[in-house]
């Protein structure tokens, strides 16, 4: 019964499918040959186009069309044969004859004989109900030349009735949408599902990252069932977030119109299509409709080594604050990438010692299975004076745009071995955190490596009672921003340890406030409020931080303001100062802060006319439609007047997303032995200590110290040469876009977009008991470098644009303590040198034969230099300040 009712189910559909008469796609007629016009372009220019015109090139042709068999039982089961001739290439807009490559140039001369001649020999196409089942040419013939007649054989693939099918062509297997309305379809292809052999990768950062906008629409008309014509248009545009300027287009255009008909060739007669097309030409093979890859051989480009030997003076160490340095650093990774781990090899080890540190960071941030291998090869962690090398491999690693599962590997085989220093031991774990936390944003933490790794950290902190090993595991886990960490960061919160304590709390404030259970929120509180312990000054100032940026509820805000009258001296006036930044800035938490200050017993001039010299302050560095960057500074000192905290942020938001660019904290503490002060609460059996500890671009880096112990300190204190110590300093991929557009002419694109920075980073602390002036800076120098280079490379011609940006920057904070008077001075400075800013674009046409034109545009301006504003009490001291020291 039940085959019965599926044989008369499949009966009704045939004759309803009969009964309408409509063809599933294009027919041929027998005997009949069809003659078209056809064009394909290509054009590479700025998101928004530009004066001088697009570069690019079109090619057109006669194509003839006939029918080499059909299926006796099904008319849409066809065998088509085509073939291209009258061949010309022209520029795809006009041209003067100067900046006109082609000029003077035929088919022959640009193709070549052989590809001209393979181009014309005549291709089949199984067509079955309007797609492409099979493409038949020849394996000798060059894939770009398959590829151009993949993309004709594409143009034929149509359906009459409106919906969504799967269909496979040049640009893979995709997802189309057919819309029909009275002889015309509109074909759309859906190229985010689209599945190649070719991919690429991308910085996972969204404020770094590169945004791609791709449409591709076909309009066919229609008359008796066959396509009088067929014009597509695809568009590929792809823009670097952080500024939009720097962006690229690519348009490709198809065009392909019946110009008549004639009689033509009769239907070859047999049972199959492969039988038919063996008749017709042994030689011709099935090789598959969708694009193969085209190697492109650089003829004339200079070695790795040649590259390097060009380069390297531009990356010795005072070349860093450079626009050059980054440029070269691009370059240069690109060259590494196309190279062997031997060659790699051989730069490395003829490098000089001073430029060898950034040839390390260009290997590293290749990311290629070569440049890893020559890395490890290199490196001999074993050996302790190789610090500065294992660490700007580890660093690089960290910063890693789109690592894999064997960079962590290596990392987890270098911490087995043997390691020289306990830093490096340090830095090796620190960084798996932050690749475990990067492979899990790309939905690789179920990997093996990554698990094993997973497990390691979470497990640290418990595994050692060694106070630096707990904290390495720690640091770890802040980097890997695991969900399943934070109860471990809310039992650590409350240790009796103050660094355990700070790393946990800072931990915390990097989650998503949707992560901030009752249960972490309570433990949070209880710090601050000190309900079971007496905690440290910057703990508790820690825990506000978190409280404040973790979405507060009315009672735990106004329990804040109620603790306000109740803290040590300086903390009165840090959490003070806090409160009013907030509201000022228009942070998240300033609403239920100012529900809360309507209550006079929060709100009074007793709890809110504090004094002091702590602060927090947050302002605009920069504006724009692409990105806004803002900073932060909080500083609290002991109320001895010595610096218990700086923290200094920088932000950058754009896109719904946020980076946290920079951070770098000083810490201080057990110094009013120095002065004979009394020591806050909690704080009178601390060990002499300062040190900084910085987070660049979400990577927490290990902490320097300054010195550690009163022994150290006296020691430092009069060896100390005002020189600022180096906390992180080298280059760094920040951007990192690579992918391969397959058109559906059959051309090819390649995009790359690399945003590269040199940073030296710097920080120092001078306490003179002489002058009783203490002095804290934090010096940032950096070069910024990002490039977009779309090419279209087919072997016989390349045609493509680049766009980018440089600039060159400085930002200094210093911190100016005199405490020869109560209550002691503080000037805080936070300058911005001026700096120069700098656009170019380029675009270049060439032909095999070296015949080039190369069009440059730029435009530079200077960007003037400014102190940022912190608070009108800050301004006031610092007039003091500077008055008393003449």
């Amino acid at each position: 019964m039940l085959t019965l009712v599926v044989f008369l189910l499949c009966t009704a559909s045939s004759v309803s499918a009969s009964a309408k008469g409509g063809a599933a796609g294009p027919r041929l007629s027998n005997n009949q040959l069809y003659k078209f016009s056809y064009s394909t372009e290509v054009l590479v220019d700025r998101e928004r186009g530009s004066r001088e015109g697009s570069a690019g090139y079109r090619i057109s042709s006669d194509v003839d069309v006939s029918l080499v068999w059909r299926d006796p039982s099904s008319k849409d089961d066809q065998l088509i044969r085509l073939a291209i001739s009258n061949v010309r290439i022209e520029p795809a807009s006009h041209r003067p004859e100067k900046k006109n490559v082609l000029h003077g140039s035929t088919a022959e001369s640009v193709l070549g004989k052989t590809k001209l001649a393979a181009l014309t020999k005549p291709f089949l196409v199984h067509l079955r109900n309007g797609k492409a089942k099979a493409f038949y040419s020849y394996w000798a013939e060059p894939a770009t030349i398959k590829n151009l007649k993949r993309g004709l054989a594409s143009l034929l693939q149509v359906q009459p009735n409106t919906g969504k099918v799967i269909e496979n062509d040049v640009s893979g297997r995709c997802t189309v949408e057919y819309k029909a309305v009275k002889g015309q379809v509109t074909r759309t292809k859906i190229l985010d599902t689209c599945k190649t052999a070719e991919t690429g990768f991308t910085t996972h950062s969204q404020v770094l990252g590169v945004k791609r906008k791709s449409s591709s629409v076909t309009v066919f008309t229609l008359e008796d069932g066959f396509i009088r014509s067929a014009v597509a248009e695809e568009m590929h545009s792809l823009v670097v977030n952080a500024r939009r300027t720097v962006a690229a287009k690519v348009v490709s255009r198809q065009t392909l119109t019946l110009t008549g008909t004639e009689a033509g060739p009769l239907e070859a007669a047999g049972k199959d299509v492969s039988g038919v097309v063996k008749s017709i030409d042994a030689k011709l093979a099935a090789v598959g409709i969708v694009a193969e890859k085209v190697k492109t051989q650089c003829k004339g480009c200079p070695s790795l080594f040649e590259h390097w030997q060009a380069q390297q003076k531009q990356l010795e160490p005072e070349t860093l604050s450079k626009a050059v340095a980054p440029r070269s650093f691009l370059a240069l990774i690109q060259s590494i990438r196309k190279s062997s781990k031997d060659e790699i090899l051989k730069v490395l080890k003829s490098a000089s010692k001073t430029s060898l540190p950034q040839v390390v960071d260009a290997v590293t941030s290749s990311q290629t299975a070569a440049s890893l291998d020559a890395m490890l090869d290199f490196l001999n962690f074993t050996d302790a004076k190789g610090l500065v090398l294992q660490e700007r491999f580890l660093y690089a690693c960290g910063f890693a745009s789109h690592p894999n599962e064997r960079m962590l590997q290596a990392l987890v085989d270098i911490s087995k071995g043997k390691i020289g220093s306990p830093d490096i031991k340090e830095s090796v774990v620190i960084i798996m955190g932050a690749l475990v936390h990067k492979l899990c944003q790309k939905g690789g933490c179920n990997l093996p490596t990554v698990v094993q790794v997973k497990k390691m950290i979470l497990d640290g902190p418990v595994s050692t009672q060694v106070e630096s090993e707990v904290q390495m595991y720690l640091l770890a886990l802040k980097n890997s921003l695991l969900p399943e960490a934070i109860p471990i960061f809310t039992k650590y919160a409350e240790s009796e340890v103050g660094a355990y304590s700070t790393i946990a709390l800072t931990a915390l404030q990097r989650y998503d406030v949707k992560l901030m259970t009752d249960e972490v929120k309570r433990t949070v509180n209880r710090v601050y409020h000190q309900n079971r312990r007496i905690y440290e000054k910057n703990v508790r100032a820690a825990a506000a931080d978190v409280i404040l940026s973790s979405d507060p509820s009315y009672i735990e805000v106004k329990n804040l303001l109620l603790s306000i009258g109740n803290l040590p001296h300086e903390m009165n006036k840090y959490m003070l100062s806090k409160i009013q930044d907030i509201i000022r800035f228009q942070l998240p938490a300033s609403k239920v802060i100012r529900q809360a200050m309507k209550d006079m017993i929060s709100h009074n001039y007793d709890r809110f006319a504090k004094v002091g010299s702590s602060s927090a302050f947050s302002g605009f560095m920069a504006q724009s439609a692409d990105v806004t960057s803002t900073y932060s500074l909080d500083i609290l000192y002991s109320g001895s007047g010595i610096l218990r905290r700086s923290n200094m942020n920088i932000y950058g938001a754009g896109k719904g997303a946020t980076l946290h660019g920079l951070q770098v904290a000083i810490e201080a503490q057990g110094l009013e032995s120095l002065i004979a002060a009394t020591p806050d609460e909690g704080e009178k059996d601390l060990e002499s200590f300062a040190g900084m500890s910085a987070l660049l671009f979400d990577v927490q880096l290990r902490p320097v110290t300054f010195f550690k112990g009163y022994s150290d300190l006296m020691s430092k204190m009069f060896s100390m040469t005002g020189e600022p110590m180096n906390v992180v300093k080298g280059l760094i991929l920040l951007t990192d876009h690579s992918e391969v557009i397959q058109l559906q002419s059959g051309l090819k694109a390649s995009a790359e977009f690399q945003g590269g920075l040199a940073i030296d980073i710097s920080g120092g602390m001078e306490i003179s008991l002489w002058y009783r002036e203490s002095k804290t800076s934090v010096n940032n120098r950096g070069a910024l470098v990002v490039t977009g280079n779309v090419t279209v490379d087919m072997d016989f011609m390349r045609t493509g644009m680049e766009v980018s940006f440089e600039t060159e920057a400085s930002l200094d904070f210093i911190t100016t303590v005199q405490f020869s008077e109560y209550p002691f001075l503080v000037c805080i400075q936070m300058d911005k040198t001026t700096f120069p800013f700098s656009e170019h674009l380029t675009k270049y046409d060439s032909l095999p034969s070296g015949k080039n034109v190369v069009s440059r545009k730029s435009k530079k301006q200077l960007v003037p230099g400014s102190e940022f504003p912190l608070h009108q009490e800050n301004s006031n001291m610092c007039k003091r300040v500077f008055d008393s020291s003449w």
